[in-house]
C-alpha cells in the first residue's frame, strides 16, 4: 500500500504529521509547501510543490502540474490530506488515478467545514472533520488529530 499524504505549511502540515501512526505498514510519499519540511520526514519520500489558492491560480496551476507528475511516478493507492488548497488538488488528481481519497478537515474549522472540505466531501471517498457537530451523513467525526 503506498500512501500520498499532503498538506500545506503550518496547521496543516503538524495535523498531518499527527496521522503519521495511521501509516503503519504502508509505504509513505510526503508532499508539502515547504522544501525544509523535508527534515521532517526524513525516513521517507518527500516532494515539495508550489503553493497556491483561489487568489494566486498560478501557483495553484503550477502545484497542479507537480502533482500530475508525483501521481504518474508513485502511483499512490491512497491520498490522505489535511488541506488545503494544494491537497484539495490531489484528491481530484488521486480520484483520476483511482486512488482512494481522504479528507480530514482542518481542526482550525471549529465553526463550519472549511470551503476546501465542502467541495471535498463531494467527491472524496471520505471526508472527515475534527468536530463533533460538524459531523453528517458525508463528513465524519471519529475524534481530533490535536489535543
Amino acid at each position: 500500500m503506498k500512501v500520498l499524504a499532503i498538506a500545506s505549511v503550518g496547521g496543516h502540515w503538524i495535523q498531518l504529521l499527527r496521522l503519521i501512526p495511521a501509516f503503519k505498514g504502508s509505504e509513505v510519499v510526503f508532499v508539502s509547501t515547504k522544501q525544509s519540511f523535508g527534515k521532517m520526514v526524513s525516513n521517507e519520500k518527500f516532494y515539495a510543490i508550489a503553493d497556491g489558492n483561489r487568489s494566486d491560480k498560478k501557483g495553484l496551476f503550477k502545484a497542479i502540474m507537480q502533482l500530475r507528475k508525483i501521481f504518474l511516478l508513485e502511483k499512490p493507492n491512497v491520498v490522505i490530506t489535511t488541506g488545503a488548497a494544494p491537497g484539495l488538488m490531489a484528491i481530484f488528481i488521486g480520484k483520476l488515478f483511482k486512488a482512494k481519497t481522504i479528507w480530514v478537515d482542518s481542526i482550525a474549522n471549529c465553526e463550519e467545514l472549511s470551503m476546501s472540505c465542502k467541495i471535498a466531501k463531494k467527491v472524496a471517498d471520505h471526508v472527515y472533520t475534527q468536530w463533533p457537530h460538524l459531523a453528517d451523513d458525508k463528513v465524519k467525526f471519529k475524534g481530533n488529530v490535536l489535543k
